[in-house]
């Protein structure tokens, strides 16, 4: 099967805005390859192997970002929104960068294995370790492993939206706790969530690709019993209150639907999000507020602000 892969050239802070453009206009995978990212990981010592010295030179200072479609479902009139959409994004305050959009022909074993060589195992946070399920990795004492196989599906742990969710995972989620994990991509945080201890997980996403993924990562890491993986939009999917509503996806969509995040919480629960641009994160935090959210920590990288918030 072929699919065309369409790449944005753009930068680090509007790399998930274009991210979310590729998926809503039909792209069945995402894949950022942003050297920014890599560096800040190496500088920090959060990895081990991550990337080759040599690899983040040849791939040049810009994000690249490439959605991948299906070659049947692909049609002049969506690649003209998508560079409409790229183009406005100033209109959002975001740099946009050179915004060059470009298009080809790729094999499916060409997407499934492109990103691969940029994939090593990561601590995402003080106990949790993202390992690819190809690569080897001895945890040390401690330390908590998720093998991750994204496949076709958003959500490796490198980016630092998701990383800063695990850490905030790691403070808020107790033995026998309830999560729901809201776009859950690969199901790397709900998967997350199960490994630290929570008893129920329901992850929920609208792709249909990203719920066959998530099944199939809940299963290598042995906690497919207590992960419940759905497809539907936002919290249309589940049913009765969590201790932890968790989303990594965009601002916009986190402020549209605090108001449900707050009636799915148990009292005193917690609702940690992210995917927001740190030059909104004052306007999410004033709409947690709005609806009865009391913040309790905000952590920031790079471009990036991740938020958690007690319910009442």
């Amino acid at each position: 099967m072929k699919h065309i892969e369409l790449q944005v050239i753009t930068t680090t802070e509007a790399s998930d805005a274009v991210s979310e453009i590729l998926y809503s206009e039909g792209a069945s995978g995402v894949l950022i390859e942003d050297p920014n990212d890599f560096n800040a990981l190496n500088e920090e010592g959060k990895s081990w192997d991550y990337v080759e010295e040599d690899l983040i030179k040849l791939m040049g200072k810009d994000a690249k970002v490439k959605g991948y479609f299906l070659s049947s479902e692909f049609s002049e009139a969506g690649l003209k929104s998508i560079r409409e959409r790229v183009e406005n994004l100033s209109t959002f305050g975001l740099d946009k960068g050179k915004g060059l959009v470009t298009v080809r022909e790729v094999s499916d074993e060409d997407w499934a294995n492109a990103w691969k060589k940029h994939y090593k195992p990561l601590k995402a946070g003080e106990r949790v370790v993202i390992k690819p399920t190809w690569e080897e990795y001895k945890a040390k004492t401690g330390e908590v492993v998720i093998e991750l196989d994204p496949g076709m599906a958003f959500g490796t742990g490198t980016h630092e939206t998701t990383a800063m969710c695990v850490r905030l995972l790691e403070r808020y989620v107790k033995e026998g706790s309830t999560v729901f994990d809201v776009g859950c991509g690969s199901g790397i945080l709900g998967i997350t969530a199960a490994k630290l201890g929570a008893e129920r997980v329901i992850c929920v996403d609208i792709d249909e690709v990203s719920y066959r993924v998530s099944r199939e990562n809940a299963e290598i890491n042995k906690v497919a019993e207590k992960v419940d993986i759905r497809c539907g939009n936002l919290l249309d999917a589940v049913s009765g209150k969590a201790d932890v509503i968790i989303a990594n996806i965009i601002a916009d969509t986190i402020i549209s639907f605090s108001e449900d995040a707050m009636r799915f919480l148990k009292k005193g629960g917690i609702f940690i999000s992210s995917g927001i641009i740190k030059d909104r994160s004052d306007e999410v935090m004033r709409k947690l507020r709005d609806e009865g959210f009391s913040i309790l920590e905000v952590l920031f990288a790079g471009e990036w602000c991740a938020i958690a918030a007690e319910g009442k």
